[in-house]
């Protein structure tokens, strides 16, 4: 395998990972939407389906990356097990506040990944996963800042 298929390799990987954390990602947030509870719960429940729209807005564009690179992308439930490094929340109940924190910390480790990923694609010359990064990277971005911002005390 040459240089450049192993980087392409990596980038493909990468956005493996990513792809399997956006899952991880938009079912959490689903369920902190379909869970929340208290004073705040038509904006937070509201918050929460925008977020899970958006996140799940790019797991098509992953995947289709991951395919015009030549490689598989994710086949199931349990490839997205293997490949997560957002963990799940199975608690039966969760405070809306710790919703709020457990988002943002989530959507900061997306962050962690997209940037990665971005690396690897730029080193193997992926103009266009590259361009596609940063808009995820942007979106990943405005959702922790919104989440940071709710939280804060009055």
């Amino acid at each position: 395998m040459s240089t450049g298929d192993n980087a392409k390799k990596a980038v493909a990987e990468a956005l493996n990972g990513i792809l399997a954390d956006s899952f991880a990602l938009y079912l959490k947030t689903k369920n902190f939407h379909w869970h929340v509870s208290g004073p705040h719960f038509r904006d937070y429940h509201l918050m929460f389906d925008e977020h899970a729209a958006q996140i799940l807005g790019t797991t098509d564009l992953i995947a289709e990356r991951v395919r015009k690179n030549g490689h598989r992308t994710l086949t199931s439930i349990g490839d997205i097990a293997k490949r997560q490094s957002i963990a799940d929340n199975d608690d039966p109940k969760v405070a809306a506040p710790d919703m709020l924190e457990v988002m943002r910390a989530d959507n900061l480790k997306l962050l962690e990944r997209l940037r990665e990923a971005k690396e690897l694609a730029g080193e193997a010359g992926d103009n266009a996963t590259d361009g596609l990064l940063d808009d995820w990277t942007d979106q990943a971005e405005e959702r922790a800042w919104f989440l940071l911002e709710i939280a804060k005390k009055e």
